[in-house]
């Protein structure tokens, strides 16, 4: 029987690419889901009808996570739909728009780090009460954090706020599994590299710039969402496991550290 039996997740952007395949894999692992979107609710409604069909529980809404006032409502929400929380999957994010060090002005540094860094602190503060209840009652709590191999290796040219924001997640996902350690609750990081079908690549990858990539890729492929939703329902579910603090790389080979 699946360990994640009965347990109750949050997914920010949930309703498309990496986010919707972890959605997917979390209901049929046996949890019951609450699905963030901003703007996109197609992947939301195809969620809750694969939870029907799976006789699992699913519920979305929209929020801007850049902001406390969008943050704390939607944790709110989610809590009272789910009767409580064990697993948070903090995915939100995206590179915005490539620019160098020179183009990236104060505003521009500002919403990459309030998206991609900013977020994932916000969605945390307000879930970690609700994680930690969880964790005394139940024996555990789990937090994912999707970072990116830009954050370990720097990214492409004109990603250097992503990359920067990103590899932050990491550090914030060591620091933060030492502090909520005690209370039961684990924390790690997935550092996905090459993903296509996704917004993500679709809108800011060339397929020169794939083919490039994927030629120094030591299995041969580019990845799929399903490689990382795999990866993030596994750290989900080690409730008793003894991984915190950890980056999982999903890369097919092209950075090991």
């Amino acid at each position: 029987m699946s360990k994640l039996l009965g347990k109750r997740a949050l997914v920010t952007a949930g309703a498309q690419g990496i986010g919707l395949a972890i959605c997917h894999h979390l209901l049929r692992a046996g949890c019951d889901v609450f699905v963030h979107y901003h703007r996109s609710s197609t992947g939301a409604a195809e969620l809750t009808a694969a939870a029907q069909r799976l006789a699992r529980r699913c519920a979305s809404a929209s929020a801007d996570l850049t902001s406390t006032e969008g943050c704390n409502p939607l944790v709110a929400e989610a809590v009272q739909f789910l009767g409580g929380l064990d697993i948070l999957i903090n995915n939100a994010g995206s590179l915005i728009a490539r620019r160098t060090l020179a183009e990236a002005d104060d505003d521009f540094w500002a919403e990459t780090m309030s998206l991609n860094l900013g977020s994932v602190r916000r969605i945390t503060r307000a879930a970690l009460p609700h994680l930690a209840a969880s964790a005394k009652a139940h024996g555990g709590a789990s937090i994912v954090n999707l970072s990116s191999l830009a954050g370990r290796k720097g990214g492409h040219g004109g990603s250097l706020a992503y990359s920067t924001a990103k590899g932050a997640v990491l550090t914030f996902t060591r620091a933060l599994s030492a502090e909520v350690g005690p209370r039961g609750i684990r924390v790690n990081a997935l550092a996905p590299g090459l993903i296509l079908g996704t917004s993500f690549h679709t809108t800011h990858t060339t397929k020169q710039s794939a083919d490039a990539t994927v030629a120094t890729i030591p299995l041969g492929r580019a990845g799929h969402a399903d490689d990382v939703a795999r990866a993030a329902v596994y750290l989900a579910s080690e409730f008793d496991g003894f991984i915190t603090g950890a980056t999982l790389d999903i890369n097919g080979g092209v950075y090991c550290a």
